[in-house]
């Protein structure tokens, strides 16, 4: 039995609204304090109490948190903390290592977010509101929430744009905050007419890295649903994130899709490199190419997507705008899937994400992401695939 968590967000997200769908579904606050106390001395408390909007009942979590009296920093002032402080409280820390390994991964995503925006290292960031304590409660508890109930897959739907500015450490910036739209890349966004950040770095932050741990998070049984209520009073929707607990049986599943399918001799790689990227950003769910021979021997392509039924709208706009194409060929196939899910593993370069493959209840496959083993491998001035080797290694251990 797997168990997916799928958020939809209608107000928007943030970490507390995050925390408040974890306890709406059964997460004790009692448990989550416990985690803060074991990140060190530090003075973090959370108020969890029951909200309600628009005829909608939730949660609405409140984190204070406050540095130890003997450094003299009050919440509003904690220092900045830098991806290598706040890996080593989170690895000093009694957590589970599931959840140490997670929380990291969220972090290191950040930095590499933000470290791309500034054009520098992620060791060189140091993360102003994201790197305050409350912050870090948010991100910690919400890892720990979610092992608490035993979630293997994360999926959301489109998360909701604000517009106009926003105010923070580095000045005034576009709305959503250029950080949030960093982590954002890839995932569905769609614009809505409020004046305000809606989807906070911190939640994007978490919601791209689990739901990026992959997993088929749209099937399942409902089994419960959780709000979480934002602070802030919207001007036409209720600040509401809500989650829903999936359940499906651990059997191989399988779907329908579509294959959509045409020739091309007179187009660039460049130019097929580029439109296979869109497509794979619209949504489809494979892309691929193979070299064929065409009339009079000209030698050519055959691109290949695969996408979901409803997709075929979007894709055929991408093919016959992006491409020199005359006609696409189409069919509708089915395929069977490998029960999937994803484990974040701790080696000497740093924590890599490993996708696992089980069939009839063993795990039959294992395959690094290669975007984690890139970016350590860059950092470390080492090859690719010693980066692959440590991950299977520490997988087997």
């Amino acid at each position: 039995m797997s168990r997916t968590l799928w958020f939809d967000s209608i107000g928007g997200a943030s970490g507390d609204m995050i925390l408040g769908c974890l306890i709406d579904l059964g997460v004790k606050p009692g448990n989550l304090q416990e985690a803060f106390a074991a990140l060190g001395d530090f003075h973090i408390t959370l108020k969890a109490a029951p909200a309600s909007e628009h005829g909608m009942q939730g949660i609405r979590v409140t984190v204070h948190a406050h540095e130890p009296a003997a450094h003299g920093h009050s919440h509003t002032h904690a220092p900045h903390r830098g991806l290598r402080e706040i890996t080593a409280m989170i690895g000093a820390s009694k957590l589970p290592d599931q959840v140490k390994q997670q929380s990291i991964a969220v972090f290191t995503r950040l930095a590499e977010a933000e470290a791309a925006i500034h054009q520098t290292t992620p060791q060189a960031i140091h993360f102003h509101e994201v790197g305050a304590l409350d912050a870090i409660a948010d991100i910690v508890g919400a890892c720990l929430g979610l092992s608490l109930l035993g979630i293997d897959y994360v999926g959301f739907a489109p998360l909701p744009a604000g517009h106009g500015t926003i105010a923070c450490a580095h000045g005034t910036l576009p709305n959503p905050a250029p950080a949030t739209v960093a982590l954002l890349q890839g995932f569905p966004m769609v614009r809505v007419d409020e004046p305000y950040e809606l989807v906070t770095p911190t939640a994007a932050a978490l919601l791209t890295t689990w739901a990026g741990a992959g997993g088929s998070a749209s099937r399942g049984i409902v089994r419960k649903t959780g709000n979480g209520f934002g602070h802030r009073k919207l001007l036409s929707r209720p600040n509401l994130l809500r989650a829903i607990i999936l359940e499906s049986d651990s059997t191989p599943s399988t779907d329908e899709c579509l294959v959509l399918e045409t020739n091309i001799d007179d187009s660039t790689p460049e130019m097929v490199g580029a439109l296979t990227q869109k497509l794979l950003s619209a949504g489809a769910m494979d892309v691929f190419t193979t070299a064929i021979q065409m009339k009079k021997q000209r030698p050519g392509i055959l691109l290949t997507v695969l996408c979901p039924p409803d997709l075929k709208p979007a894709v055929l706009d991408l093919l016959f705008t992006e491409s020199t194409t005359f006609g696409v060929r189409e069919h509708l196939t089915r395929r069977t899937m490998l029960e999937r899910r994803w484990e974040t593993v701790s080696t000497p370069y740093g924590p890599v994400r490993v996708k696992l493959g089980s069939w009839k209840g063993r795990v039959v496959t294992a395959s690094p992401e290669y975007e984690d083993c890139a970016v350590l491998a860059e950092r470390a001035k080492i090859p690719l695939r010693q980066v692959y080797d440590a991950a299977r290694a520490a997988l087997a251990s």
